[in-house]
């Protein structure tokens, strides 16, 4: 009796027989005639074919193209075999993208941000910032770079510079207590003209406020970032406050 049983020949390729079918139905090899028992006896064609494709699938080329590379002279095989390489370097690129992103969620904020956001973070409780502001300004900065991923290097240079800045800190500081006053309080309004004076006496500063919007597509997408964590009613009036006092002076801020 000549030639092996589906099951013997799976095992010789170390797949499953299921799989010698899966191949059947693809025509990626053909089936066996059945001897006269009732069988299919597959001799050494089949195998080698069988082979074959196994190691072509294994070797990461699609079963849907697989037929026509069996098939396809030498040069398109070689040519074949080249597009299957960059496709397996690309997929390589990808898993090796998330791979390294596993490992920064272990780090916590280094998964979100890039390395200077999380050192500006961590300076910002000697700075005197709470832990709740740290986070709030964390988050903010996750939503910043998401929105405006071409803008975000940039607005990390005038945040490094602004920390240097220790008026601009302490009217940063009085602008977050600000959120807990009475949104009817004059020292809102005292704060904002405060504020909107060192940002034009310091147009490096301003730029903390312009430059994420300079790169922002619409108006909508600017104040999502620029309102984040600053939802109050008196934050709110703060903020309009003093973006007012800006646009009044001629800088350009987007309007809702």
């Amino acid at each position: 009796m000549n030639g092996v049983t589906i099951g013997q020949a799976a095992a010789f390729v170390d797949i499953t027989v299921k799989t010698v079918r899966h191949y059947h139905k693809l025509g990626l090899v053909e089936e066996p005639e059945r001897d006269t028992s009732g069988y299919r006896r597959y001799g050494s064609a089949e195998l080698l074919r069988l082979v074959q494709v196994r190691t072509l699938a294994g070797a990461g080329v699609p079963l849907a193209g697989i037929k026509a590379l069996l098939d396809a002279d030498a040069a398109e095989f070689a040519a074949a075999l080249t597009e299957v390489e960059r496709q397996l370097n690309d997929r390589i690129a990808e898993l090796t993208a998330r791979r390294d992103t596993l490992h920064r969620l272990a780090d916590g904020d280094r998964a979100l941000l890039p390395d200077r956001a999380v050192a500006l973070l961590a300076r910002m409780a000697g700075l005197g910032f709470t832990a709740d502001e740290v986070a709030t300004t964390r988050e903010g900065w996750v939503l910043a770079r998401a929105l405006v991923p071409e803008g975000f290097d940039d607005y990390l240079d005038q945040v490094e510079q602004a920390a240097l800045d220790t008026r601009f800190l302490a009217l940063l500081k009085r602008g977050i207590e600000a959120a807990d006053w009475d949104p009817d309080d004059p020292r809102i309004a005292e704060l904002a003209t405060a504020m909107a004076d060192h940002y034009l006496a310091n147009p490096a500063r301003l730029k903390t406020v312009t430059g994420l919007q300079a790169r922002t597509e619409t108006a909508a997408r600017y104040r999502l970032i620029s309102r984040f964590g600053n939802q109050s009613p008196a934050g709110a009036r703060l903020a309009d406050l003093l973006e007012a006092r800006l646009r009044a002076a001629g800088v350009r801020i987007p309007r809702p």
